[in-house]
């Protein structure tokens, strides 16, 4: 398993925001003494942005004229958003180059970012920037983030080749994905939803992925569906993370994840339990 990690991306915060950098710091920590080892990456280019994202979105961001409060103008943010996105373009080249898992452990998170919106903590869209620049063929994007993906969902609308499905909450921020449409694929799920009902779902939808036959699979891992999240009612399990990870594993899928949600202070041990379910 490669993971792309820079403890550059720690150096933005607010007081009491839950997209803190102790979520991938305490991350790193714990999969370090796991024995994983990282990877730095390097940023993506402004063109890498321009393949999912307007002009206009690229400047507000370069220029940090926007006001959003969840979504802040911090110093030196466009810096940080376009390593990780290029953290998740190297982790969607390596394992099509190298038949090896991948996962980019970076901040800020991307799947709210749509065409020409920052939003939701999210800057760039991190997951559809490397599927883009990656440019394999068919991709399919497996969101299982407590919320849904809106931004990925306005990006690859349409797009025939490719496939988005996510799992989430339902009514909950952004108050998106209550249906599904042309080639996204959504999975409402009531507050009341247990971890075997969650794993059962997310292996329907994983059957759309098999029937799509993509080239490449490009997971949006968010853990803030786990029982003691602060900001999300869903109850999984850490076991349940690891049941994801070999259900992803059981499609046999050159397969990049990218950090989107999380914000409990097991985050750590979720991420472990996925990747060992995803290393099989």
């Amino acid at each position: 398993m490669k993971i792309f990690y820079s403890p550059e991306c720690l150096k933005y915060s607010s007081p009491g925001h839950p997209e803190s950098p102790v979520r991938a710091q305490y991350t790193y920590e714990h999969l370090e003494k796991n024995g994983y080892s990282f990877t730095e990456p390097k940023p993506c280019s402004d063109g890498d942005i321009l393949l999912a994202h307007t002009p206009h979105l690229l400047e507000s961001v370069r220029s940090g004229e926007f006001i959003d409060m969840d979504t802040p103008s911090y110093p030196g943010i466009y810096d940080i958003a376009r390593l990780s996105a290029g953290a998740a373009i190297e982790a969607a080249m390596h394992c099509l180059n190298n038949n090896e898992k991948a996962f980019s452990l970076m901040r800020p998170p991307g799947h709210h970012a749509t065409k020409n919106d920052l939003g939701g903590f999210c800057y760039f869209n991190n997951i559809v920037i490397a599927s883009m620049k990656a440019n394999p063929g068919k991709v399919a994007i497996v969101d299982f983030d407590c919320h849904h993906g809106n931004g990925t969902e306005d990006i690859v609308m349409g797009k025939k080749d490719f496939l988005y499905i996510s799992q989430h909450q339902s009514p909950l921020y952004p108050g998106t994905g209550t249906s599904s449409r042309d080639n996204c694929i959504n999975y409402p799920l009531s507050a009341s939803t247990t971890p075997e009902e969650f794993l059962s779902v997310f292996k329907e939808g994983l059957k759309k992925v098999e029937e799509f036959a993509p080239d490449l699979l490009a997971v949006s891992a968010g853990f803030d569906s786990y029982r003691l999240d602060p900001i999300t009612n869903l109850s999984l399990e850490l076991e349940t993370y690891h049941g994801i990870g070999k259900a992803l594993a059981a499609l046999n899928k050159p397969t990049f994840s990218v950090l989107e949600g999380g914000y409990s202070r097991d985050l750590p041990e979720c991420v472990l339990q996925y990747l060992t379910g995803l290393e099989g």
